[in-house]
Order: C-alpha cells, then structure tokens, then sequence
C-alpha cells in the first residue's frame, strides 16, 4: 500500500473561536509542506495551554505566519484532486473550513478520516503503534508537518510492519 497524503492542523486552542495556526502535510511521495497561518483580525481565541504544546505563540504568528489566502492557495496547488487523510476530522474540517473561508477559496481536495483506512484491529493497535513511532522520530513538540509525517509512518507500519525511517525535520514556508 502506498501510504496516502496526511494533513495535521496545530490551532490556537480548542472549540469555539479557535482557528488553525499552523497546517502541515506529508505527500505521497514522502515530501513536506508546513506554512504558519497569519491570525485574521477577528481571530481572537487563544489558549495558553495549546500553546505549550505546539510551541507557537501568537506573535510568531503575527511576525512569520502567511495569508490565509496563500497558504490556502499553497495547498491547493499540490493537494489537487487527491484524498488527503487526517486523524482529528472533528477539529481538523472545521479549522481547515475556517482557513478557506477567511482565503475565499474551497479545497481542491477532499479531506477524509484516517480512521476511514484501517481495520478493526488496526485500530485497536494505532495509539500504540503512533507512539512507537513519535518516540522513534524523538519529536518533544507538536507541529503540523512532522504530526503528519509520524501519522503517514505509523499508518505504514500498522498495515506492513515497521518501516525504517530517518527522522522528521521541519520545513516551515
């Protein structure tokens, strides 16, 4: 099997008002693609404690982040036509929605449930085989493109076995 495109999005908190800050994603082919995403003005929702875990605060996003509307264009371009798979659908539709809304633009892929890929009992074994995975790459935080990456190896290895891997280094346009 080859392994599909996964996409991770790192957001400024949970639930309402939240938005995306970061979105990542793995091809393929095994290439990355990360963009910080710069708040739009009624972007005001942040969470402190979702901030330790990614490492992004809010004025790295105001200093470094990219439009909503070229980062969604960004992704169109080499998303197009595919089947992009992530592990939180629930949170991951809504913020990737609400970047495309603030960009005036609509995916030209179609976002899926990972889950949608495995078995019953490839279930049952993915939190642990994920875990394997993020201890083997040694990341100590959450960002999108190397989220993606452990994602796209541990759906590999759940389906074939382990895959030798080399680890994740972070590519942020």
């Amino acid at each position: 099997m080859q392994a599909p495109p996964i996409l991770d999005i790192e957001a400024s908190g949970f639930g309402r008002g939240s938005y995306p800050i970061e979105v990542g994603f793995v091809a393929a082919d095994g290439s990355l693609f990360c963009g910080l995403v710069r708040p739009e003005p009624d972007w005001q929702h942040w969470d402190d404690a979702a901030e330790a875990l990614h490492g992004i605060s809010r004025e790295l996003l105001l200093r470094h982040g990219r439009p909503a509307r070229w980062l969604a264009e960004q992704i169109n371009q080499r998303l197009q036509g595919q089947t992009v798979y992530c592990d939180g659908w629930g949170m991951d539709y809504p913020w990737l929605a609400r970047l495309y809304d603030a960009a005036g633009l609509l995916p030209s892929f179609r976002l899926e449930d990972l889950r949608r890929l495995l078995s019953e009992d490839e279930a049952q074994r993915w939190r642990a085989v994920t875990e394997a995975v993020r201890r083997r790459q040694a990341l100590t935080r959450h960002r999108a493109s190397s989220d993606a990456r452990v994602l796209q190896l541990a759906l590999a290895e759940v389906k074939n076995g382990p895959v030798a891997s080399r680890p994740v280094s972070q590519q942020i346009s």
